[in-house]
């Protein structure tokens, strides 16, 4: 089966406060494939977040390669990097950046209209994916108006609102109690199944990384697969 993405060779160096490189980033290869959910796990510091945000186009590495969906991100320049953001690849964040001046509605837009979408398709689309997490009562509230678990749950529907091929999730429950955290996850696994989404959540809830499809574990900037979630370090 031909990978989704392709990340070859991934390596990401730091100055360090001394002045000395600092490798977080070894020379990953991954391959996700649609529909898969995987889940990242590994010690605070040890470079998950740095990873997502290579895999998401967010930074460059300092060597190899990520391919989505044959697009060679090294050949694309800031502006094709912004259009493949926001039309393949979707972000959910450990703080949901929702605009608080805007409504849950007017936020899940915002992704459309900044790509050039109509107003009424924006918002025909946007109704949907709040719907589909469970929002449709509660669209016009502010965030400030919502409770933490459906800020996060507005944030997924606005990672998913253009349908893309790659949703990036990191930490998304990591300010949430644990019956929120419980309804998200399974949110992000009927999504991933419903929508052929492939979801890649860097986590360090156990019971979540043993629903995934695949656990990896990262140290010293290497990526290794873990078989099952009590083999985790």
């Amino acid at each position: 089966m031909t990978a989704l993405l392709e990340a070859r060779g991934i390596r990401k160096v730091y100055a360090g406060g001394d002045g000395r490189p600092l490798e977080i980033l070894r020379g990953v290869d991954l391959d996700v494939h649609r529909g898969e959910l995987i889940a990242v796990v590994g010690a605070s510091g040890a470079g998950k977040s740095t990873l997502l945000h290579l895999l998401g186009a967010l930074d460059r590495p300092s060597a190899g390669d990520v391919w989505l969906e044959g697009s060679r991100y090294a050949d694309l320049g800031p502006p094709g990097l912004a259009e493949l953001r926001n039309r393949k690849l979707g972000f959910v964040f450990q703080f949901h950046h929702l605009l608080r001046e805007f409504s849950a509605l007017e936020n899940v837009m915002m992704p459309l209209l900044i790509g050039g979408v109509a107003v009424r398709e924006a918002q025909s689309r946007a109704e949907e994916k709040l719907s589909a997490v469970g929002l449709a009562g509660r669209m016009a509230h502010r965030p400030a108006e919502l409770s933490g678990g459906e800020q996060q749950r507005c944030a997924v529907a606005r990672a998913l609102v253009h349908d893309p091929s790659l949703v990036l999730a990191d930490e998304p429950s990591g300010n949430l109690d644990h019956a929120s955290s419980e309804r998200l996850h399974e949110l992000l696994f009927r999504l991933a199944r419903e929508y052929e989404t492939a979801v890649v959540i860097v986590t360090h809830n156990r019971q979540l990384a043993g629903r995934a499809d695949r656990i990896l574990w990262l140290e010293d900037g290497r990526l290794t697969v873990v078989r099952s979630v009590d083999a985790i370090p």
